[in-house]
């Protein structure tokens, strides 16, 4: 039997992500950071009592909340698309 060496190269012909794949990737990344920051807010958010502090709080929810629901529809449309 003969030894067959064996190489550390990547295939010739591996198959790349498409550039829609790659958005949609990040995308999803995106949508799950963004989720843990929203759950984060919302720890923050029942363990103060300052108003000021709630107040900052409420309006970093909503923030998040609005880039979540960007994030969300830039992942349908792009999965929409042809």
């Amino acid at each position: 039997m003969i030894p067959v060496a064996r190489t550390s190269h990547p295939p010739l012909f591996r198959h790349r992500p498409s550039p829609r794949d790659t958005e949609r990737r990040e995308l999803m990344a995106s949508l799950a950071s963004t989720r843990t920051l929203i759950n984060q807010a919302y720890g923050s958010f029942n363990n103060v009592s300052d108003s000021d502090l709630i107040e900052s709080y409420v309006f970093e929810i909503n923030a998040l909340q609005a880039r979540y629901n960007y994030l969300l529809r830039r992942v349908k449309e792009l999965e929409a698309a042809p």
